[in-house]
C-alpha cells in the first residue's frame, strides 16, 4: 500500500456518486468490529460510506537494532464526514504492516449533539451499538468550538506523533484555524523526553547534543518522548578554574543575558543563540529546551549591563534615569547552592520585570519550547519570579512549557501556590541513580496524588508534580566536569521500580542517560508499551492501602500489615530536621520566644518545650550586624529581622536552604555558616508563632526522623486505563523477598463507581509477562528485594 510523502494530504472520492447513509446502522458496526483492518478491505469501506477522507501522515522510523520493530507510519487524527453530514467520526490510526490499527475513535453528531469519550473501536462498537440503533448514554453536551478543542486535545493522544490535521466543514480548514497553537492546552499528558544533565552534567557540546536528538528522533520519538533539553551553564566556558559555582567564566550579551558558549556551542556565533539547534531539533519533529536559572547571573551584575527594554527598543528607562543590573540585583538573595552564579531581581521594580521579559522573549526568538527554571522552588521558592515569568510565557506567540526546579522539601500547600503558573515542578531534591532516592519518593508522590495535584490546573493547560529524570544507562556524577563514564548504579529490579512508580504516579518522564550508549534493557524499560499508556492516560492514581506482605511463604502466619511499613533515611543517628513549609500550613505555628536575661533571648520548636527529659530545640536571637556600605541599602528591607545561632557567643548563622544541592534521599538539617547580610539567614518571627525565612518567604519546622533503620517495607498503586482496566502495582522496599497480595473486593475501595464484589477478573504481570489467568479472590506475587510487580486486570 502506498501512503504517500510526510504530510500530504490524500483524498478519497467515493466509487458511487450516490450519498450514503452516515455511520450510525448495525452494518457499520458489524464491519468495523475488528481493530485490525487490513487496508484493502478499509479503503474501500471509507469510499463507499463517506463523501470526504483527508488525513494527514507522518513517517518514524524505528531502529534496525531489533528484529521485532518495523516501519511505522503514523496516521495523527483522521476526521471523516459523512455526505449527510450529520455526524462525524474521527480515528487515530496506526499503519504498519500493511494494516490499519484503529487505536482511537471518536463520534459526534449535529443532531442530537453528544460527544462520547475516547474508546477503542471494538468497544465503542460493542457498547453504543444496539441492535439496528446507537444508543447514546453520553455525559454531557458540547458546542462545536467544545468538540474542536476536545479534538485537538486528543491530537496530542501518544503514540501518535503531533501532525496537525484537516477539519472538514463546507469548506476544509485547517484545526490551527479554528483553535490557534497559542490557544491550545498544554501539557495534557505527563511531559516526556531527555535531558543532558544525568549524562553531560553541564559539559555538553552541541555535537554531543546534537547526536543524542538524532538518536531520539529515530528510537524514542514514537514513543512519546519528544522534548529534548540542554541543562545548565550552557553559557560557561569549559576551560581551567571553571566548575559548577565559579565565577567569571560565562558568556553573557551587552544586555547582561545568558548567550551559548561559542567555542561548545559554534552554530550560536553571530548573536544567533540557539536558533539553528532550535531549527535542527525541529526538523526533526523533536521541542527544544534549555535550563535557565533564577534571577540575573553575578557577572552581569558586576559588569553593570544595561536593562533591555524589548516594548520600546533600548535601554530601560523609568523615573528619568537608564537603569542598568545593579539597579536590580539582590545580592542578599543569590540562590543557596550557586552563589556565585546567580541572584534573585527586584520584582517590584519595572526594571526587574524588563530584564525577565527580556530573558524569556529571546528564549522563544531562538526558538525554545521548554524552560526548565531552577534554584526557584521548593527551599528556593520565588513565588514573585514564577508569577512574572509566567506571565511572560502567557503572553507570547507561540507556547514553552514552563518547568520549576529543584523541589527539596515541596509539599502540596506549597505547590498550590504555583501549579496554575507552571506546566510541570519538581517535587523532591536531584534523584540520582541509588536506591535511596528511589525509595524517597514514595512518600512524596503519594502526598501529591492524595492532593489531586496530578494533572491540576496550569499555565494555558495542566500541570505535573515531578519526580525528576530517570537516571538509566549510561551516566556521569552529580556536579562533575565530566561527561558520561560509568553505567547506572541501580539493579534492574531497582530500575524497573522507578519507572513503574513515576508511571504510576503519572510523572513526567525525562530519560538522562546518554542515548549513544543505549543499550536494549534501558530500552526496554523506557518505552514499556504498559507503561506509557499508564502514565499518559491513566485515572484514579493513588497509592493504594489494602496489602499484605508475607516474607515466610511456606508459613501464612508471617503476615505484615501494610500499617506497619516505614521508609526512613539513612544516617548516624536520630536527626532533628529544620523544614521549610508553606506559612499556610497549620504546622508552622510553633515557635516560642524565651528569654534568658533582659539580652538575651531563644527561639524554641514547641516540642519538648518546659520538659526537664527531653531538651527543646533551642536557637539564639541576635540582631543582624552592622551594614558595610554596600549593604546599606538593604538594611531598611531587613529591618526588624533576626539572625538565629546555635549557641550565644558564636558567629555562625542558621541558614534556611542548603549552600548545595542535595539529592532527594538526603535528610535536610539545619546548617550553620558565618553571619553575612544574606536573606537565607534572615528570620522573622510573627506572634502567630510562624518563623518566616526572607530568602523563600517559607516558614520553618522542625521534625525528629530516626536513623540507622534501613528503608522498608511494601507499597502498592492503582488506577484505571481508559479501557476499563486495572492496573495494579505492588513494590518491595525491604531487604527481603517478599510476597504481596491483595482481595479482589478491596480494589472498589480505591476506585469510584466500581463494583467487583463477585466479580471474576483476568490478569497479567507486565514485566515478567505471565498470564495469572482468572481470579475471583485475590492477586499476588513472590516480588524481589527492592523490586516491584504491576498487574493489568481486566474485570467482569
Amino acid at each position: 500500500m502506498t501512503l504517500g510523502h510526510a504530510g500530504a494530504v490524500s483524498n478519497l472520492t467515493p466509487a458511487q456518486p450516490a450519498c450514503q447513509p452516515p455511520l450510525t446502522t448495525r452494518v457499520c458496526s458489524r464491519e468495523l468490529q475488528s481493530k485490525v483492518i487490513p487496508s484493502a478491505v478499509l479503503f474501500p469501506f471509507l469510499s463507499l460510506y463517506f463523501k470526504e477522507f483527508q488525513f494527514h501522515s507522518s513517517i518514524s522510523q524505528q531502529p534496525e537494532t531489533s528484529s521485532h520493530e518495523s516501519i511505522r507510519f503514523e496516521l495523527s487524527l483522521v476526521l471523516i464526514r459523512s455526505c449527510s453530514s450529520k455526524s462525524i467520526l474521527i480515528a487515530s490510526i496506526v499503519v504498519s504492516d500493511a494494516v490499519i490499527d484503529i487505536e482511537t475513535i471518536f463520534m459526534w453528531e449535529f443532531r442530537p449533539k453528544w460527544f462520547p469519550l475516547a474508546n477503542p473501536l471494538s468497544t465503542y462498537a460493542a457498547t453504543y451499538f444496539k441492535g439496528d440503533r446507537m444508543e447514546t448514554p453520553f455525559q454531557s453536551v458540547l458546542t462545536f468550538k467544545e468538540v474542536t478543542k476536545q479534538l485537538a486535545l486528543n491530537h496530542l493522544s501518544l503514540p501518535i506523533s503531533g501532525v496537525p490535521f484537516d477539519l472538514l466543514s463546507d469548506k476544509p480548514q485547517k484545526l490551527s484555524d479554528a483553535l490557534p497553537e497559542k490557544h491550545q492546552e498544554h501539557a495534557i499528558f505527563p511531559p516526556r523526553g531527555w535531558n543532558s544533565y544525568d549524562s553531560f552534567s553541564w559539559t555538553i557540546s552541541e555535537e554531543e547534543f546534537l547526536q543524542n536528538v538524532e538518536i531520539i528522533s529515530k528510537r524514542l520519538h514514537g514513543h512519546g518522548y519528544k522534548y529534548v533539553v540542554v541543562d545548565y551553564l550552557w553559557y560557561r566556558r569549559k576551560v581551567e578554574g571553571a566548575y559548577t559555582n565559579s565565577l567569571g567564566f560565562d558568556v553573557i550579551d551587552e544586555w547582561g543575558r545568558m548567550i551559548p558558549d561559542p567555542d561548545r556551542w559554534p552554530s550560536s556565533r553571530g548573536g544567533k543563540g540557539f536558533t539553528e539547534i532550535a531549527t535542527k531539533v525541529h526538523r526533526m519533529g523533536l521541542k527544544f529546551g534549555i535550563h535557565v536559572m533564577r534571577g540575573i547571573s553575578t557577572q552581569a551584575v558586576n559588569a553593570n549591563t544595561p536593562i533591555l527594554d524589548t516594548i520600546k527598543g533600548g535601554t530601560y528607562e523609568e523615573s528619568g534615569r537608564l537603569w542598568q543590573a545593579q539597579d536590580i540585583g539582590l545580592r542578599e538573595r543569590a540562590c543557596a547552592w550557586m552563589s556565585q552564579g546567580f541572584m534573585s531581581v527586584d520584582t517590584k521594580l519595572g526594571a526587574g520585570k524588563a530584564f525577565l521579559r527580556s530573558l524569556y522573549e529571546q528564549y522563544a526568538e531562538w526558538g525554545v519550547d521548554f524552560v526548565k527554571h531552577d534554584c526557584i522552588f521548593g527551599d528556593d521558592l520565588d513565588v514573585d519570579e514564577i508569577s512574572i515569568v509566567s506571565e511572560v510565557l502567557k503572553n507570547l506567540d507561540r507556547p514553552i512549557l514552563y518547568s520549576l526546579s529543584p523541589g527539596t522539601s515541596a509539599t502540596p500547600t506549597m505547590a498550590k501556590d504555583v501549579n496554575s503558573l507552571v506546566n510541570m515542578y519538581r517535587i523532591t531534591g536531584d534523584d540520582w541513580d541509588s536506591w535511596g532516592d528511589v525509595a524517597s519518593h514514595f512518600n512524596v508522590s503519594r502526598d501529591f496524588a492524595t492532593a489531586n495535584m496530578v494533572g491540576a490546573e496550569g499555565l494555558l493547560g495542566k500541570s505535573w508534580p515531578d519526580l525528576d529524570m530517570l537516571p538509566l544507562g549510561w551516566l556521569t556524577d552529580p556536579g562533575s566536569n565530566q561527561g558520561p563514564h560509568r553505567t547506572c548504579n541501580l539493579k534492574l529490579d531497582e530500575q524497573r521500580t522507578q519507572m513503574t512508580l513515576w508511571s504510576m504516579a503519572r510523572s513526567p518522564l525525562m530519560f538522562g542517560g546518554d542515548l549513544r550508549k543505549l543499550d536494549k534493557t534501558t530500552y526496554n524499560i523506557i518505552t514499556n508499551p504498559t507503561l506509557l499508556e499508564i502514565n499518559a492516560f491513566s485515572t484514579n492514581n493513588m497509592e493504594f492501602p489494602y496489602i499484605i506482605g508475607t516474607k515466610d511463604l511456606s508459613s501464612s502466619n508471617r503476615v505484615l500489615p501494610w500499617r506497619t511499613r516505614s521508609l526512613k533515611d539513612v544516617g548516624t543517628s536520630d536527626a532533628r530536621v529544620l523544614g521549610l513549609i508553606s506559612c499556610r500550613d497549620h504546622k508552622t505555628n510553633g515557635w516560642v520566644i524565651e528569654a534568658i536575661d533582659q539580652d538575651l533571648e531563644r527561639v524554641c520548636w514547641k516540642d519538648n518545650f518546659g520538659s526537664k527529659y527531653k531538651p527543646p530545640f533551642c536557637l539564639y536571637k541576635r540582631k543582624p550586624l552592622s551594614a558595610s556600605d554596600e549593604e546599606i541599602f538593604y538594611k531598611q528591607q531587613y529591618q526588624g529581622k533576626l539572625y538565629l545561632l546555635a549557641t550565644d557567643n558564636m558567629e555562625f548563622c542558621l541558614d534556611a536552604s542548603p549552600n548545595r544541592k542535595l539529592t532527594s534521599k538526603e535528610l535536610r538539617s539545619y546548617s550553620l555558616s558565618p553571619c553575612k547580610w544574606n536573606a537565607n539567614q534572615m528570620w522573622e518571627l510573627n506572634l502567630n508563632g510562624t518563623l518566616v525565612n526572607s530568602y523563600s518567604g517559607l516558614c520553618a519546622t522542625v521534625e525528629t526522623v530516626k536513623a540507622n533503620v534501613e528503608s522498608g517495607g511494601i507499597r502498592s498503586w492503582i488506577a484505571t486505563g481508559r479501557r476499563g482496566e486495572i492496573f495494579v502495582s505492588f513494590f518491595n522496599l525491604s531487604p527481603e523477598k517478599m510476597v504481596i497480595s491483595a482481595k479482589i473486593s478491596d480494589l472498589a475501595k480505591a476506585l469510584p463507581g466500581r463494583n467487583l464484589i463477585n466479580a471474576s477478573c483476568t490478569y497479567r504481570e507486565v514485566w515478567s509477562a505471565k498470564d495469572y489467568g482468572v481470579t475471583k479472590y485475590s492477586i499476588s506475587a513472590e516480588v524481589d528485594t527492592h523490586g516491584c510487580a504491576l498487574f493489568v486486570l481486566n474485570c467482569s
